[in-house]
């Protein structure tokens, strides 16, 4: 963990003895009392944490100091991106929604797809909490104290139909995030338009759509079209799910102007 980041209801209450963050820091870390620490309110400002006292039932109270003076640690404004994906392996998806989260992305959809496998949609990652723990993961990586805002979708119809993009802003970060018109990119090895890498550098953000691992249908082929999206290659290999949204991901920083 690069920084520990709090909930805001967290503060003034012990972290339990099992907790990942109580065990990092007194075993990872090996704090002891009176020990300070780079911490976090998630979405909210960075600053210093404490350990005011470790109880002897092996919790600890911390307090938290707001690093309000500071312009150099207020919430990260996320990337201008948006990712939506296609159900897939539960454990590949809490990859992917850390290394999204991580990398930046200001939101991340999961869609239903005509060659995805079905059962991967019934998979509990999305309401036992386990999705938000990547998500915390991810942002714990990058020192930053937001996660991207997280959508299910049942198709790709219902996704293309709603457009969620043309919202003003994101809740995550502090600022409006799609205000210009973006680049709609679908990837797609197999009857792509053109190739990703051949993009330009844009002041435009992006929003990308990552099919599952045996690819689009030809029907949702042309939902893209009719939707106004480019489907472009990420070259010859046929990708992990994770591995081409995280490639996808860090070429559209390259791309985009934040």
């Amino acid at each position: 963990m690069n920084i520990i980041l709090l909930e805001e209801h967290e503060l003034g209450h012990n972290l339990a003895r099992r907790d990942e963050r109580t065990i990092h820091l007194l075993k990872v870390l090996r704090k002891k009392c009176g020990d300070s620490f780079e911490a976090g309110i998630l979405g909210g400002m960075r600053g210093t944490g404490r350990i005011e006292k470790i109880n002897f039932d092996g919790s600890i109270f911390i307090s938290f100091n707001a690093s309000e003076n500071d312009p150099s640690l207020p919430p990260a404004l996320r990337l201008r991106l948006r990712v939506a994906v296609a159900f897939v392996r539960p454990i590949q998806m809490r990859r992917i929604l850390r290394e999204l989260s991580n990398i930046g992305a200001s939101d991340i959809d999961i869609v239903g797809t005509d060659m995805g496998e079905k059962s991967y949609r019934d998979t509990k990652l999305l309401l036992d909490g386990g999705s938000h723990d990547a998500l915390v993961e991810g942002a714990v990586q990058a020192r930053d104290t937001t996660i991207p805002s997280l959508a299910v979708y049942d198709s790709l119809d219902m996704w293309l139909k709603e457009r969620p993009w043309e919202l003003s802003s994101s809740s995550a970060g502090s600022r409006p995030v799609f205000m210009r018109v973006p680049l709609l990119l679908a990837m797609d090895n197999v009857r792509p338009e053109g190739s990703l890498f051949h993009l330009a550098p844009s002041s435009r953000p992006a929003v990308m759509a990552i099919g599952p691992e045996r690819g689009w249908s030809d029907r949702e082929r042309d939902l893209f079209e009719k939707a106004g999206f480019l489907r472009l290659s990420m070259g010859e290999r046929a990708l992990r799910a994770e591995t081409a949204c995280v490639a996808a991901a860090m070429f559209a920083m390259r791309i985009i102007e934040n």
